[in-house]
């Protein structure tokens, strides 16, 4: 499976492909947060 290798050595490093895991991990932070924000204001801060 791809999850249990070995980094490999001789593979270049990309600076663009860590660049966008951050966005994208910051992409899915941001996501969960606003379904937290949405849920909360649906359930405990009723007006």
């Amino acid at each position: 499976m791809y999850f249990f290798r070995k980094k490999d050595t001789n593979r270049p490093h990309n600076i663009n492909l860590k660049i966008m895991h951050i966005i994208n991990a910051t992409a899915i932070i941001m996501f969960i947060g606003g379904i937290i924000w949405k849920l909360l204001q649906w359930f405990v801060l009723k007006k």
